[in-house]
């Protein structure tokens, strides 16, 4: 059979890589001035540019404004205007052909990329491909870049112009490496091309030698595609080839026999650890504990714990998190108290965002809400974290459980918004129209609903659908004919 490695290079049409607007750059002067004021700068920039139908329109309209020419471009500002325009690739390319155009401005190797990544997320792969050419003619090309560049192709299913790049490795200033060859399997495995992976990884290793990182990386492509027979084979070739398998090797396999619940394989690779002189880490048995836990396996989640004592292996936050969260299920609220209170700070394990999280849901789930808020509260007072939005999911479901919205739910919604500056996202928006629709607060409802159009966050069909029944009730006139008109273009 035809090597795939073969195959794409030998079919591969000739790459040319255009020269173009880089011939402007120059080299930029030792102890210029960058603009004093960069936010005003940046909002200079951002009132001109709109959105052109091309690049071109965006330069033109930069080049020929006035104020415009009165700014002059840092790595700074071309940085946070490529950040801000990160999804509008017409605007990113404009600015930074503006910048280019200032006879004592060159682009930094940090902009290039920049510009690589918007362009190959946006799939624009032509205007990609010049960048990298500019990059070439700068010496400015790194493994990262290279790394971009290939995970944008194969993210867009172009696998083979992956493997092209590659190939043209020397041309642009690297070397065909171990290094180089694992930053290609990795982004194949990454996209469930695995078997693509794997046959050039056969052809390449006549030239390039494998390493341990090679193996993981098949390890991880095998498991993520469900094929985990092939991964255990592929355990065995990297002992043939003298790299010792290690945590990372084990535990990738672990964790896909934990998605199958298959735990009988989870118990006899965690004694072929031991037997090899490869103790699982803390991570290996957090994920463990975790799917069983999942399962419904309770009591066996809890004799992880056992078995990482008796191998000395230390826990951390996270695994405590995922105690918490197991007894919590086990609605063993007082030892998942006991470990938060005596055993994390015993160990040294700081609690984060997410361990307070898993207490309030295991106090609201069990309608615990006083020690739910109480635990919030001891939140904001610890100084170690802050709450985020799955923090006010549970509360928020308790505020309807308990019917306290006028009062309650407000203070929550001010908290959130106003003092800890958390946007409402999709799931959060559904939570409140849906439960204010039950707790007959139409109005309040619709208000949210249009807040969330506002911001281009788009609503479920079945949230529409209740709102609109819930607005004919009421007759909301207004309500309804706008909700009908979303819904027609949903």
């Amino acid at each position: 059979m035809q090597s795939i490695y073969r195959a794409v290079v030998r079919d591969r049409p000739c790459i040319c890589y255009p020269r173009t607007f880089v011939s402007s750059l120059a080299t930029c002067h030792p102890g210029e001035e960058q603009p004093q004021d960069l936010t005003r700068s940046v909002d200079i920039l951002t009132a001109k540019i709109g959105k052109g139908s091309s690049e071109e329109d965006v330069l033109l309209s930069l080049i020929s404004d006035e104020v415009v020419n009165g700014i002059h471009p840092s790595q700074n500002l071309v940085n946070r205007l490529l950040c801000r325009y990160k999804d509008d690739w017409k605007s990113a390319l404009g600015i930074f052909k503006w910048a280019g155009s200032h006879t004592h401005f060159k682009h930094s190797r940090e902009s290039y990329d920049m510009m690589v990544d918007i362009l190959g997320r946006m799939k624009v792969m032509g205007k990609m491909r010049e960048i990298l050419e500019e990059m070439r003619q700068e010496s400015l090309v790194t493994l990262d870049t290279i790394a971009k560049v290939m995970r944008r192709f194969v993210g867009a299913k172009q696998w083979k112009d992956a493997v092209r790049i590659f190939d043209d490795l020397q041309f642009l200033g690297l070397e065909k490496n171990t290094e180089s060859m694992n930053v290609l399997l990795d982004t194949l495995c990454k996209e469930k091309f695995v078997e693509q992976a794997r046959e050039i990884y056969l052809e390449l290793k006549h030239h390039i030698a494998p390493n341990a990182h090679t193996f993981n990386i098949l390890i991880h492509g095998w498991c993520k595609i469900r094929r985990v027979e092939e991964a255990l084979w592929t355990i065995q070739e990297m002992k043939g080839y003298g790299c010792r398998p290690c945590v990372i090797s084990y535990s990738t396999i672990i964790q896909c026999y934990c998605q199958e619940q298959n735990f009988d394989r989870v118990y006899e690779l965690l004694d072929e650890m031991q037997a090899q002189n490869c103790s699982p880490n803390v991570v290996t048995y957090t994920t463990v504990m975790c799917a069983l836990a999942k399962a419904e396996k309770i009591d066996e989640a809890l004799q992880v714990v056992d078995r990482m004592s008796s191998t000395g292996c230390r826990p951390d936050t996270l695994f405590y998190n995922s105690l918490v969260y197991t007894l919590g299920r086990a609605g063993r609220i007082d030892d998942a108290m006991h470990v938060f209170k005596v055993a994390m700070p015993k160990a040294g394990a700081t609690p984060n965002t997410s361990t307070y999280n898993s207490l309030i849901s295991m106090f609201c789930y069990y309608a615990r809400e006083e020690r739910a808020f109480g635990i919030l509260k001891e939140m904001e007072e610890s100084g170690l974290c802050k709450p985020d939005i799955q923090t006010y999911h549970s509360l928020i479901k308790s505020c309807f459980k308990m019917r306290q919205i006028d009062s309650l739910l407000n203070d929550i919604l001010n908290d959130m918004i106003n003092k800890y500056h958390i946007g409402l996202d999709l799931s959060t928006y559904t939570l409140l129209v849906h439960g204010l629709c039950r707790a007959d607060r139409c109005k309040w409802a619709f208000n949210l609903f249009e807040e969330m159009v506002d911001q281009d966050i788009v609503p479920m069909y079945r949230t529409c659908r209740l709102l609109l029944d819930e607005a004919k009730q009421k007759n909301m006139h207004q309500a309804v004919e706008k909700i009908e008109i979303l819904m027609k273009k949903l």
